[in-house]
C-alpha cells in the first residue's frame, strides 16, 4: 500500500511545488509535496477500473494492449468480454485470427490484436505459459514497446519501471515544466525516477494517471508543450479505416478475389491492391490462387 502523505503537507498545492522547485530543485520536500498532491487526488477521486482489480499478468497484458491509442471508456466495454472469450494465454494462443479480430472489432488498430495473439503464442511456446517479468524480454515480444513493457512491469509485478505515457507526461509538465515549450522525455525521466515510491509503483502510477486525467480536463492538452507532440491523423478514409473494412469483409465472406473486395468496398483498385499486399506482409492475410483469406 502506498504511504500516506507526510504530516504537515496535506493540502499542499501545485503553486507551492512550482515555487520550491524553481528555487531549490527537486529536494525531498518538493518530492513530498508532489506525492501529496497526486495521492490526495487519487485517494479521493481515483477511477474504479476493472484491470486495477487484478495483478494477473495475462489480464494486465490484455488491458495494456487495448489501452494503446484507445480511450479508457471504450476499453472498459471490450475488456471483460475479451477475457471471457479468451481467459488465459492458452485460450488466446489457440485462437484463429478471425476469432480474435471478431472480439476486437470496434477497438481499432487491428495490428494490436494480431500482436497480442502472437505474444500469447510466444509465451506458451517459449515461457511455459508464464509471462516474463523482465522488461528487456517483454520488449522482445510482438507489439510490446518501451511504454507497454514498463506498464506491465509496474502493474503486473509492482516494479518501479520508468513508465511514461500521455497522462503521466501531463502531470510532470503541469507541476514542473508549466512555463516551457519543447519539453523532452529526457527532461521528465529524471524527475519520474526520483519521485516514484519504490515499493508501491503500481499504485503510484495509477495515481499519476488519474491526476493527469484531471489536469487535462481543467487545463487542456499540455502535451502540446512536448518536443515530440504530433496531432492525431484523421481516421475517415485513411488507410487504417480501409484496412479495417478489408478485414471485416473477409471475416464475413471467408475468401474473396481482389476485384470482389474492391467492388464491395468501392475503393480504387490500386489502393486495394497496395493495402492487401501490406496486410499480407504483416501477417493478416494469405493468398490462395486468386482469392484472399485471413491467416489462421
Amino acid at each position: 500500500m502506498m504511504e500516506k502523505a507526510l504530516p504537515g503537507v496535506a493540502g499542499g498545492d501545485v503553486a507551492r511545488i512550482r515555487s520550491e522547485y524553481r528555487i531549490r530543485g527537486l529536494t525531498p520536500q518538493v518530492i513530498s509535496h508532489f506525492r501529496d498532491v497526486v495521492c490526495s487526488h487519487y485517494w479521493s477521486q481515483g477511477r474504479d477500473l476493472p484491470w486495477r482489480k487484478t495483478n494477473d499478468p495475462y489480464h494486465i497484458l490484455v488491458s495494456e494492449f487495448m489501452l494503446q491509442q484507445t480511450r479508457v471508456e471504450r476499453v472498459q466495454h471490450y475488456y471483460p468480454r475479451f477475457l471471457e472469450r479468451f481467459p488465459d494465454f492458452s485460450a488466446l494462443a489457440s485462437a484463429t485470427l478471425s476469432e480474435v479480430l471478431q472480439e476486437w472489432k470496434g477497438l481499432g488498430y487491428n495490428r494490436r490484436a494480431l500482436a497480442l495473439r502472437d505474444t500469447a503464442r510466444r509465451v506458451c511456446g517459449g515461457y511455459d505459459g508464464i509471462l516474463p517479468s523482465e522488461e528487456p524480454i517483454l520488449r522482445s515480444l510482438p507489439g510490446i514497446g518501451r511504454a507497454t513493457a514498463a506498464a506491465i512491469c509496474a502493474f503486473a509485478f509492482n516494479q518501479p519501471a520508468m513508465l511514461l505515457e500521455t497522462n503521466i507526461r501531463t502531470v510532470f509538465i503541469y507541476c514542473f515544466f508549466w512555463d516551457r515549450q519543447g519539453v523532452k522525455d529526457s527532461d521528465i525521466l529524471p524527475l519520474l525516477k526520483d519521485t516514484i515510491p519504490l515499493r508501491s509503483a503500481r499504485e503510484w502510477y495509477y495515481a499519476l494517471m488519474d491526476y493527469g486525467v484531471s489536469v487535462k480536463k481543467r487545463e487542456g492538452n499540455l502535451t502540446r508543450q512536448t518536443h515530440s507532440y504530433r496531432s492525431q491523423p484523421r481516421f475517415v478514409d485513411s488507410d487504417r479505416q480501409i484496412r479495417g473494412r478489408i478485414l471485416t469483409q473477409l471475416m464475413l465472406h471467408s475468401r474473396q478475389r481482389e476485384e470482389e473486395i474492391q467492388e464491395g468496398l468501392g475503393i480504387p483498385t490500386l489502393r486495394i491492391h497496395r493495402l492487401l499486399t501490406t496486410l499480407k506482409r504483416e501477417g493478416f492475410l494469405r493468398r490462395e490462387g486468386e482469392s484472399w483469406l485471413l491467416m489462421h
